[in-house]
């Protein structure tokens, strides 16, 4: 399929990938807007199929866009290498890296290692991506992502990469509940992945509390419970890290949660990827 591309097309491909406009795309490139668009019409005309579509968002990758996503970006990296070679210098790690996870997991877990990260890269752009729905790996809505289930799609790399432990918190000033009773108390119920044990272990500590607030957001529920609204079971990072609350003291600790990663095979090669995945488990792997 490449065989009738050249490389200035495919670097024009990557940029608008990149930035979703011609006209950004072009700015980035120091070439003008027509010539953005010649270079996308002619890799078009060579793939035989649309690379992009247009929606709010600006120009997004088409089914076929994203088959030469991977391809191109691994081309980059050859190009970049070959490049390095010559010049006799290692060089930088550079282009964007988008990482998946969950809102909790990025706010609270993730900081830390984004911040060193990106100091040991500098020429890396990332791209963090937060929320309760599962990015599609294969449809390249991320490079990278952290999940609480395993990956089920094919051709995805993963691996188990920590366990994370909970604790059931309350605001300072909430009274201490009685273990095994809960009368008069309050207790939040985690709506994002309700499959799990943890929403019916804490019930099972206090059978007669009353479900207050129902929630798929930790940072939401630790802050209400900052304010007195009861108690929550929060990860360590979260309530740990929240001076306003307590860990409450109980009879067992809550059940914990297998935290995976993965990528793509196809990525494999991707010098920012390999470098992200080694300081990921450098910092936190079990």
């Amino acid at each position: 399929m490449f065989s009738s591309m050249n490389w200035d097309d495919l670097r024009v491909f990557l940029s608008i990938a990149r930035s979703h406009t011609q006209g950004e795309a072009a700015r980035s490139l120091g070439v003008s807007h027509p010539t953005v668009g010649r270079r996308l019409q002619a890799l078009e005309q060579a793939v035989g199929q649309k690379l992009f579509q247009r929606s709010p968002e600006g120009l997004v990758l088409t089914e076929e866009g994203e088959s030469v996503l991977v391809l191109a970006e691994q081309m980059e990296e050859s190009a970049l290498a070959v490049s390095r070679r010559l010049s006799g210098s290692p060089g930088e790690i550079s282009g964007h890296l988008r990482i998946a996870s969950s809102d909790w997991f990025g706010a609270w877990a993730l900081p830390a290692l984004l911040a060193r990260y990106t100091r040991e890269n500098p020429a890396v752009t990332v791209d963090l991506l937060t929320g309760t729905r599962l990015a599609d790996l294969a449809h390249r809505e991320a490079d990278v992502a952290f999940r609480v289930v395993p990956f089920d799609q094919p051709d995805i790399v993963q691996r188990r990469l920590m366990t994370v432990r909970f604790g059931v918190y309350s605001a300072l000033s909430f009274p201490s509940p009685e273990e095994g009773d809960g009368e008069g108390v309050t207790i939040f119920e985690d709506l994002a992945t309700p499959t799990y044990p943890n929403p019916d272990w804490l019930k099972s500590r206090f059978p007669n509390a009353r479900v207050a607030f129902r929630s798929n957001n930790r940072t939401a529920q630790a802050l209400l419970a900052a304010e007195g609204e009861g108690l929550v079971l929060l990860p360590l990072s979260v309530g740990d890290s929240s001076p306003e609350l307590r860990r409450i003291s109980l009879s067992e600790e809550p059940p914990g949660r297998d935290l995976w990663i993965g990528y793509h095979a196809d990525l494999r090669r991707l010098a920012r990827l390999r470098a992200f995945l080694e300081l990921a488990i450098e910092v936190l792997a079990d």
